[in-house]
């Protein structure tokens, strides 16, 4: 089988569009005049994404705030969404879930398509979104010297996601419903050398951040928040969905909205993340990765 990283090796040969910015980036960017269109897709397969036993109505949610979460890492504000549906158990609580977060994000649906498939249930969102600042934040500009910084705790959805599954009662919002920040976005996108969400993993996603930026980040693990207890500090920092702000400011910039600095950008070097003086590689278990 291939791996996902082969096989999005191999799309870049294909995506030369410079909107597709190489596939280093969340979303696509595409510059019309003075205005430029933010295009993000995400999908999701039960079993992987979200459970068969859960409510219908948190997936659709799920499905929605992912995507407004990659808009948030671009500054950009929604301008509609398109939906691939393959028919599930209540198609009813997922239309229910689906026009409650698309009100929630005011993100109107544009269209899409509907599928009967078998097997476990796939789905995908099409986002797209109006950059609110120019040029549009990426992954790739962050500078050697800049002091890196996180929107808020990480490891609340691996909390959520075990009280679902023990059934403890426990919280489990975090999981079930993840926000997307974004108001932070577009408050942070004038400022930051480079900007991302936490999609699949602290550590995974600061990997990405600074290989498209060319440099290494040092990391403080005990900087980081974590909404887990502080024996699960390593998981926290390797479970995905969390969805905060990951991004750059110079050196003794004041971030516009609340913030936790954890680290710095240094010259490349042995390894893009450096946690805590020890070189991390892509053997050591990072964050989420498909295949």
């Amino acid at each position: 089988m291939t791996t996902e990283l082969a096989f999005i090796d191999a799309l870049r040969g294909i995506a030369t569009h410079p909107g597709a910015r190489g596939l280093d980036d969340d979303c696509a960017v595409i510059e019309f005049g003075g205005e430029a269109l933010v295009l993000t897709h995400d999908a999701m397969a039960e079993g992987v994404h979200f459970l068969r036993e859960q409510d219908p109505a948190d997936v659709a949610w799920k499905l929605v705030a992912s995507n407004m979460s990659d808009l948030a890492a671009k500054g950009a504000e929604p301008v509609g969404v398109l939906l691939g549906y393959a028919f599930g158990r209540d198609d009813a609580r997922f239309l229910a879930g689906l026009r409650e977060a698309l009100e929630h994000y005011n993100a109107p649906l544009l269209g899409g398509d509907t599928i009967a498939a078998p097997g476990g249930q796939v789905l995908g969102l099409t986002a797209i979104g109006r950059a609110t600042f120019r040029p549009v934040p990426s992954r790739a500009g962050a500078c050697i010297g800049d002091d890196l910084w996180i929107t808020g705790p990480v490891g609340a959805a691996m909390m959520g996601l075990e009280a679902l599954r023990s059934g403890s009662g426990d919280d489990s919002a975090a999981y079930r419903r993840p926000q997307a920040l974004l108001a932070q976005g577009q408050a942070l996108a004038p400022h930051v050398t480079a900007m991302m969400d936490v999609s699949d993993g602290l550590l995974l996603d600061a990997t990405r951040m600074a290989r498209a930026s060319a440099l290494s980040f040092a990391i403080d693990s005990a900087a980081v928040p974590i909404a887990a207890p502080e024996d699960r500090r390593a998981d926290a920092l390797r479970w995905g969905d969390d969805y905060q702000l990951l991004y750059t400011l110079p050196a003794g910039a004041v971030p516009p909205v609340p913030s936790h600095r954890i680290g710095t950008a240094r010259a490349s070097g042995s390894a893009p993340v450096i946690l805590d003086g020890i070189a991390l590689t892509d053997q050591d278990r990072l964050g989420y990765q498909h295949g």
